[in-house]
């Protein structure tokens, strides 16, 4: 599965740009970008089940990653949209430790194999902390869309 498709284009990416300083600001930024990808679903649906989510548990993974996902009802294809942040932000992660690299996924309602392949990969993805720091030294979303490309190439 390549994590590039999940975005599409460099357009999905907002790279070190966002001055979040909240779960809730990442959360509601991310939403924007992930409803440029679908016109059945508004931002505001976008953030409210991932809020959701969030409330079941928190998606922060540690290491400085979390994968916001929800699943959503109407959509054919998951999407993806991903954002790194100039200055991490407390997430309430497993580890406590502040995130800077947010990997958001909308995925079908129906669709629990492929939601559970795309989070794999994507979990397998950022414990990688040479991977990891590529994305954090990336500095504009069309490099970090290369940088992904050649990562799913490998």
């Amino acid at each position: 599965m390549l994590i590039a498709s999940l975005l599409i284009n460099a357009d999905n990416i907002s790279c070190q740009k966002d001055s979040a300083s909240s779960k809730k600001r990442v959360l509601e930024n991310l939403s924007h970008l992930l409803a440029t990808n679908t016109k059945l679903i508004t931002t505001d649906k976008i953030f409210q089940a991932l809020l959701e989510r969030e409330r079941l548990g928190t998606t922060g993974l540690g290491k400085g990653v979390a994968i916001p996902h929800a699943r959503i009802p109407g959509i054919t294809h998951t999407i993806g949209a991903m954002m790194t942040l100039a200055s991490p932000i407390n997430y309430e992660a497993s580890d406590k430790q502040p995130v800077d690299i947010i990997f958001g996924l909308l995925v079908p309602e129906e669709d629990s194999e492929y939601h559970l392949k795309h989070l794999a990969r994507l979990v397998t993805l950022f414990r990688d902390p040479q991977i990891c720091q590529s994305i954090r030294d990336t500095t504009n979303a069309d490099n970090l869309f290369d940088l992904l490309l050649a990562i799913d190439d490998d």
